[in-house]
């Protein structure tokens, strides 16, 4: 399943940017962390909640816990992704009081509502910490904020990253399938001398460039409980910018956007023949190509040094409970259900291909077998490992619409002749410090 934190829609981006500085003028403005969290208890009587997603399928899903629990009801609101106009409703609802008790929140995204203090720390919800070990070490660091005792959601699913790449061209060939950076570039140029392009640049997947960077170890901003630190052009995002300019300087990728009926044919004809993405990329290129099944395969993304295993990350979902919710223990025990349970995962990943965040969801039968369309191969053994190789820590900042919005107009000039990748970090690193200051919220010396 293609998530939605990419930046695909800049002009709603920057409308729930804008609405970021008026939500905490709500009436009610207690701290997420406080009263709520205290109020962890069983409520009284029979309970309704309510649940805005735009997961595919998800009413039935929801359907098998309220039969399960009659005396804890869901009612599933669907809507837009995040980025096309979930969570501008979300801004809109808690300015106004009346949000949903839970709502669906990928992970980059979750600190745009913690500063406004749009959630509910669930840290006092026993059966939540409990389930901590549970998820994949990193993905609980993304609803923790590397705080210990606290949640801030309870996570989804995740999108670790691996290669697919055109198997059948690269044994035509005889180019070795990459597993450093290095061969990668080697084989670049071998791959452009066959007439095709190793890959495409995109200027407007920024979500995938972080996830490249995350993979490096870098991270694009910290926070140490109150100020914003901002470090967009740091080391290794630097090592990885100019890796991608030597490319994008020699010709040796392609820049078609991202998401198009272009970019599907490149991949359908053989003119690209690699993508380093993640899970649900799978089904991307299986419905954007469908000329090529049996010809793909998956290996892990290739290292920076040989003999390393470290994966990138690129989406991921949570599901928060909101502020002002007066059923947070009824609320956590469905989104744990519904996070955690091999019933629940199971139909998740049949009716929407949401890879889990859960350390046994990797195991799921469904992921266990062979994909026809690559050539039978059981690709999610290759991801299961790559989740597990994620390192923890990267941190996303408050106002990552900006940050997407600045940095992809940035990749367009530097595609088209116009400045360099790094360059574009570094200036969206001035205006993203701009925007929090404008915004009033902390930045770090």
């Amino acid at each position: 399943m293609r998530l939605t934190s990419k930046a695909a829609s800049v002009g709603t981006l920057t409308a729930v940017a804008l609405l970021v500085a008026g939500c905490s003028s709500s009436a009610d403005d207690t701290p997420a962390g406080g009263d709520a969290a205290g109020a962890c208890e069983p409520s009284d009587g029979a309970v309704e909640l309510t649940f805005t997603t735009w997961i595919p399928g998800i009413e039935e899903v929801v359907d098998v816990w309220n039969a399960a629990n009659p005396d804890i009801q869901v009612t599933v609101q669907t809507g837009p992704n995040g980025n096309g106009g979930t969570y501008q409703n979300f801004f809109n609802q808690l300015k106004a009081g009346n949000a949903p008790d839970l709502g669906q929140i990928e992970y980059d995204a979750l600190p745009n509502f913690r500063v406004q203090d749009g959630l509910t720390d669930l840290g006092a919800c026993a059966d939540v910490m409990a389930a901590q070990d549970d998820f994949v070490d990193w993905t609980w660091d993304q609803v923790s904020f590397g705080e210990d005792g606290h949640a801030y959601a309870i996570p989804q699913d995740a999108g670790p990253m691996a290669l697919f790449y055109r198997k059948d061209l690269f044994e035509a060939n005889g180019i070795p399938v990459p597993t450093t950076w290095a061969e990668y570039a080697a084989a670049a140029e071998q791959v452009k001398a066959a007439g095709g392009y190793i890959t495409n640049f995109s200027q407007s997947d920024v979500n995938q460039f972080a996830g490249l960077v995350w993979q490096a170890g870098g991270t694009w901003f910290t926070n140490d409980g109150d100020a914003w630190g901002v470090d967009l052009a740091g080391e290794e995002s630097a090592e990885v910018a100019e890796y991608w300019q030597d490319l994008v300087d020699r010709d040796l990728v392609s820049s078609v956007p991202p998401w198009t009926s272009e970019w599907d044919n490149a991949y359908n004809i053989g003119a690209a023949w690699t993508w380093v993405s993640a899970v649900w990329g799978a089904n991307s290129i299986a419905s954007g190509a469908p000329d090529t099944s049996g010809k793909w395969a998956v290996a892990p993304m290739p290292q920076w040094e040989e003999g390393e295993e470290v994966a990138g990350n690129w989406g991921g979902s949570s599901t928060a409970v909101f502020r002002g919710s007066e059923h947070v223990y009824e609320a956590t025990k469905f989104a744990l259900w519904l996070n955690t349970s091999d019933e629940a995962l199971t139909l998740l990943n049949e009716a929407a291909n949401l890879y889990p965040a859960t350390k046994a969801g990797a195991e799921l039968p469904a992921l266990a077998e062979g994909v026809e369309f690559y050539g039978g191969q059981p690709i999610y053994d290759v991801f299961a490992e790559a989740s597990t190789q994620v390192p923890a820590g990267f941190t996303w900042g408050p106002t990552m619409t900006q940050v997407y919005a600045d940095v992809s107009d940035g990749f367009k000039g530097a595609v088209s002749g116009s400045g360099t990748l790094l360059e574009a970090l570094e200036s969206a690193q001035g205006s993203t410090i701009s925007t929090l200051e404008s915004q009033s919220i902390p930045v770090a010396e």
